[in-house]
């Protein structure tokens, strides 16, 4: 339902610019200076009052596949920006003033997940090992993992649940909306749209007849690009409006550059099926497999139990099947005897923002 727009309700918005030294080698030549917007409450500004009131939690919001940053801080119409929603939740006494940041982590390739990765950059040790120290450097934080957590949604909640998992000890609590999990089911689904997209950059073309199948899937073998992927991507850098179908292609090399880096590869990476017969190579899907969240719960089990508060979500309606594994990732959590709250509720994978009214609260009582 539309909305006026809500009135200020005080806090601000600040730009500062940070040179990374982790992306000055990026593989992809995308930016190492980033421009980092963050948001101030607005006790901020209000001088340093008696106890707390100096130093601030710091949230970092990881935002989801396509987005960066900005995304969140900019105006938007008919509803609010993350600012503006953060702001009226302090109004309400939901939640106490904290300081929010949105990194910049948008690459060539639409987005990562917020892991290391030879093929697309190191945005896990951006995060940890530059944006953190910058940040507790250049304002009035309070600079422990106690006082500090993540959230997202989609590829930023599945970054968030990540980070709380293998990197506890920078994070105290995390908030994960609709992440990325269970691979079989939120992945799979895009390969046939994927295949069909990078066939039309074949080096040959498709002509009627017979066709010798082995010689036809010759470079394509063990996950390897025969080239139509490089043309793909040389295509969509070039090229001012992607189709839906294009971006679910350009997600899908997203996601095998993340989760299969091989520097050795053509483009970095491998694939997870025959790009000219779609069999799945099980010993690349098996690389892949090995970053589902409901794979690492074990692993990381006393990690997750460090973490003063884990917050997950889905909507039942999620077109991209999410609450399956949202569901999964619960049960093995249980099963783990991690402590952690677990909701669903009636929506999609869209438009969901506004499920944030539940989790920063939840974060910022984690955290003060």
């Amino acid at each position: 339902m539309a909305k006026k727009r809500s009135k200020s309700l005080g806090g601000r918005v600040i730009t500062l610019e940070h040179s990374s030294r982790l992306l000055k080698s990026d593989p992809l030549g995308d930016p190492y200076v980033r421009q980092l917007d963050i948001w101030l409450p607005p006790q901020y500004d209000q001088g340093f009052s008696r106890g707390r009131g100096k130093r601030f939690p710091v949230l970092f919001d990881l935002v989801g596949y396509t987005g960066s940053g900005k995304s969140h801080t900019n105006w938007k119409n008919f509803e609010e920006n993350l600012p503006e929603r953060a702001a009226r939740l302090i109004h309400k006494k939901k939640m106490g003033g904290c300081i929010i940041v949105f990194p910049d982590c948008f690459t060539a390739l639409g987005g990562n997940q917020y892991i290391n990765s030879s093929a697309i950059g190191p945005y896990a040790d951006y995060l940890i090992k530059e944006l953190i120290p910058f940040v507790d450097k250049e304002l009035r934080t309070l600079a422990s993992r106690d006082h500090r957590g993540c959230f997202g949604k989609s590829s930023g909640g599945y970054g968030a649940m990540l980070h709380g998992m293998r990197y506890a000890k920078h994070w105290g609590a995390i908030a994960n909306h609709s992440g990325d999990a269970y691979f079989d089911f939120v992945y799979r689904c895009d390969w046939p749209n994927t295949l069909d997209c990078l066939a039309m950059h074949r080096r040959r073309k498709r002509k009627e007849g017979i066709l010798d199948v082995l010689r036809e899937q010759k470079g394509c073998k063990e996950g390897y690009d025969d080239g139509r992927v490089r043309r793909f991507l040389d295509y969509i850098w070039r090229t001012e409006r992607l189709s839906n179908s294009e971006v679910l292609t350009l997600m899908s090399l997203a996601m095998a550059a993340s989760y299969d880096p091989d520097p050795d590869s053509p483009n970095g990476f491998r694939l997870p099926f025959n790009l000219e017969t779609g069999e799945i190579i099980p010993s690349r899907w098996k690389m892949w497999l090995k970053h589902d969240l409901i794979n690492l719960v074990t692993r990381y089990k006393k990690n997750l139990g460090t973490l003063n508060g884990i917050f997950i979500d889905c909507g039942w309606r999620d077109q991209y099947r999410i609450h399956y594994g949202t569901r999964i990732l619960s049960k093995r959590l249980s099963q783990a005897g991690i402590k952690h709250r677990y909701e669903e509720f009636p929506d999609n994978h869209s438009g969901i923002d506004y499920r944030m009214d539940r989790s920063l609260p939840f974060l910022y009582r984690a955290l003060k």
